[in-house]
């Protein structure tokens, strides 16, 4: 254990670690700034309600960061493991569809606890990466990757149950940003190209089903404010007094704040103009107070988090670790893109929260669970490096 531990500590990522700690306490900042007057005048709660609350969730992800940083990552290829994240990860699906709440606000999608509330699909997010990584690399080693029926099917099969509740919740962004992780950790697996092309063929296939499922339950699914999101996608402004509001708002408020911004505190969206400013369409808040270098500091620091995971999996030499790191740094990379994409009009607003810097418990500790384990991979490859 000591050995262990010298190792840890010498080899410790540092520039990733700091700009992680530098995200999430930004982000801390940007909840306070956002959410004061929403707090008050939307919920009547104090000014601080939401500040306070990201504070115990962040008590909760540093440590769950560290956690699984020490925690060597060849042991998520244990079978007790596997089975009892995929087990706990699909009653956590089957439970949200039962006694989850979040209708008001498109989906059914979290399960309130006595000490807070839990979003299954983001626990996916972590256990299918893991899941699929772990597989993989077992059929790797053992060479049979690329045999459709001993290695492709069996995952596709988890990941499409998982997926199809997801988007029945129905959280559909979510469901999308799952895939292409599935798909990305695919890519890093070793199979080669003719059976990945076949295994896409599978996923698609697998996927007609559950679209089957949701063209007979359309009423259910697409939801008059999931409709109108389609609608005001194009161009909202011709909605601006129903389902275009938050975006056109999103917009003058990006467009308000120019190069250097009004300044901290002083946004004028956040004052009843821009619905719950401090989730999904934060970045609106940070561009009018702090401006495009505002933006750029966001995006500069995901986007190192994400370049640095792909370079930790082109630099492993071991197929766990690599698909491990492909997969945590797509799932930020692709989650990045969908919050930035639906808020600047690129593609359709889907309501996923900016990693590491929205309001949210449940999505900064898995993530923080995640960049853990990128931690302890980066760990790894670099002591391979150095011996």
């Amino acid at each position: 254990m000591k050995t262990y531990t010298k190792r840890f500590l010498r080899n410790f990522d540092f520039p990733l670690f700091f700009v992680f700690l530098f995200l999430t306490l930004f982000g801390l900042v940007m909840i306070y700034s956002s959410s004061m007057v929403w707090a008050v005048n939307k919920y009547d709660f104090p000014a601080n309600h939401f500040f306070k609350k990201q504070i115990l969730n962040l008590a909760i992800a540093y440590p769950a960061f560290f956690i699984a940083a020490f925690f060597p990552y060849k042991n998520y290829k244990r079978k007790g493991i596997m089975v009892s994240a995929v087990v706990g990860m699909f009653a956590l699906l089957i439970l949200v569809h039962f006694i989850g709440y979040g209708e008001d606000v498109g989906s059914q999608s979290w399960i309130g606890l006595p000490f807070g509330s839990i979003q299954p699909s983001e626990v996916a997010k972590l256990v299918i990466i893991v899941y699929f990584s772990s597989v993989f690399a077992k059929k790797y080693e053992s060479g049979t990757i690329n045999n459709i029926n001993q290695a492709i099917a069996p995952p596709i099969g988890i990941l499409v149950l998982a997926v199809g509740s997801i988007m029945l919740e129905t959280d559909i962004g979510t469901s999308l940003i799952i895939i292409m992780a599935a798909l990305s950790v695919l890519a890093a697996s070793g199979i080669n190209k003719k059976t990945f092309m076949k295994m896409s063929g599978i996923v698609s296939l697998a996927l007609i089903p559950v679209a089957i499922i949701i063209y007979f339950a359309w009423d259910t699914v697409m939801t008059p404010s999931r409709q109108g999101r389609l609608l005001a996608y194009l161009n909202p402004f011709d909605y601006l007094q129903g389902s275009g509001y938050q975006i056109a708002n999103g917009y003058i408020a990006i467009g308000t704040g120019g190069l250097k911004g009004l300044g901290l505190g002083n946004s004028i969206q956040k004052m009843g103009y821009l619905p719950e400013p401090h989730t999904d369409v934060i970045m609106a808040v940070i561009s009018e107070e702090l401006g495009v270098l505002g933006a750029i500091i966001v995006i500069g620091g995901l986007g190192f988090i994400v370049l640095r995971a792909l370079s930790i999996a082109l630099k492993a030499k071991d197929p766990h670790a690599r698909m491990l790191a492909a997969g945590i740094g797509s799932v930020i990379g692709i989650q990045t893109f969908v919050n930035l994409g639906g808020l600047t009009g690129l593609i359709p607003l889907t309501g996923v929260p900016l990693p590491f810097i929205s309001y949210g418990g449940t999505s900064v500790i898995l993530l923080s669970l995640s960049l853990g384990i990128l931690m302890n991979v980066s760990i790894f490859v670099k002591y391979e490096k150095n011996k």
